[in-house]
């Protein structure tokens, strides 16, 4: 059963923190890089987070899919962006990311309807 916004949301800091209460180097800074490499730099954080969207569609990382619908839609993506990106993911990834999609489709709807609230 797929998780709610909600659900995904709480989950994923419940782990998050208590992966980096871990002594642990490496997993700490690597969690580092990967918040640092989607900030603004040459490529806008917009464009960063639309690249992350597209290779999780391709890679078929339903987890990933919705972080970074949640931070594309913080960011300001819009719903034509969305689809662009979409239809790169598919173009790359064929037709094998047709369910994971849906889903992005699904929960793109979920958290701008809730941004917009």
């Amino acid at each position: 059963m797929e998780k709610t916004l909600a659900q995904f949301q709480a989950e994923r800091l419940a782990t998050n923190e208590r992966i980096l209460t871990g002594e642990n180097r490496v997993i700490k800074r690597f969690f580092r890089l990967d918040g640092e490499t989607y900030e603004d730099g040459a490529l806008p954080a917009k464009t960063k987070e639309l690249l992350g969207l597209v290779a999780s569609l391709v890679l078929r990382c339903d987890d990933c899919i919705t972080y970074h619908i949640i931070q594309c839609v913080r960011c300001g993506v819009t719903v034509p962006e969305f689809e662009e990106a979409f239809a790169v993911a598919l173009v790359v990834g064929g037709s094998i990311v047709i369910p994971h999609l849906r889903r992005a489709y699904a929960r793109m709807d979920e958290v701008m309807a809730a941004a917009a609230r």
